[in-house]
């Protein structure tokens, strides 16, 4: 059952984007639930499997766009290690993890995906609306970071997200 949630969880967090959180933006802008999901399971499972999971929720996210292959795979992959090495210096049953894991992960994307989109077109104009987009998706994501991190941690630790005993 685990893997099928975290198989269904970029699908469902593209769904709900697009319609739902469609509709109640911040300044026009929305969630960025996939990356949520992404820090959760780094901040659970650790850097390795997190830039695994983060990467290829990424590439899903690029091929449903159908534009600039590989940066969102390379910028969740990358924001999932960066997170994932904080897990064993965390008490994960604290509500402020999951917050504060989702604010630095939304930081640290945007700058990501900035460098990226800098790189790839240098004649890309930077302006100040790019700036409260990502103070919009700051808020959403934080504070959506806190029901959802109850909901991941109590599954991943007595629910349908636990890992089992033969993990390896």
């Amino acid at each position: 059952m685990r893997h099928l949630i975290l198989f269904l969880i970029p699908f469902l967090s593209i769904f709900l984007e697009s319609t739902l959180f469609g509709h109640f933006t911040l300044r026009g802008v929305g969630p960025d639930l996939m990356l949520i999901f992404v820090v959760f399971f780094a901040i659970i499972n650790g850097s390795r499997r997190g830039f695994s999971y983060g990467f290829l929720c990424g590439l899903f996210e690029d091929l449903y766009m159908g534009r600039f292959i590989g940066m969102n795979a390379l910028s969740k992959g990358l924001t999932a290690l960066v997170i994932g090495k904080l897990e064993v210096n965390v008490f994960k049953d604290n509500l402020l993890v999951g917050f504060g894991g989702v604010v630095l992960a939304t930081v640290f994307n945007s700058i990501l995906m900035l460098a990226i989109a800098l790189i790839s077109m240098p004649h890309l104009v930077l302006d100040k609306s790019m700036l409260l987009d990502l103070s919009g998706q700051l808020v959403y994501n934080g504070l959506l970071s806190i029901p959802f991190y109850i909901w991941y941690y109590r599954s991943a630790r007595s629910g349908w997200l636990k890992a089992s005993k033969h993990r390896g």
